[in-house]
């Protein structure tokens, strides 16, 4: 099943890819908690960490600099690099 994907920032097109599989568990992988700098999105995020941490799963905190602009290309390079998953967090 191909998923159409559309970047909001100035996308002249979309493009076809499969998403990737879920993985099986998240033990043993580093999940990147990803703040977009919405209002209350670190609030929503402290407590997923919270969660997180009481199971024994490894996070590690990350933040936009602002949402109205997409992340940085060496944010999400460092997140790719150091991550296995990533949860975004959106909120007002």
């Amino acid at each position: 099943m191909n998923t159409v994907l559309l970047d909001p920032s100035a996308e002249l097109g979309s493009s076809e890819r499969e998403p990737l599989s879920a993985p099986d568990s998240l033990d043993g992988l580093t999940i990147a908690l990803l703040d977009i700098s919405k209002t209350k999105g670190d609030v929503l995020l402290d407590r997923i960490d919270v969660h997180f941490t009481e199971r024994g799963l490894k996070t590690l905190r990350f933040k936009k600099p602002t949402f109205t602009r997409p992340a940085p290309l060496d944010l999400l390079q460092e997140i790719a690099q150091r991550c296995d998953v990533v949860v975004e967090g959106l909120a007002d």
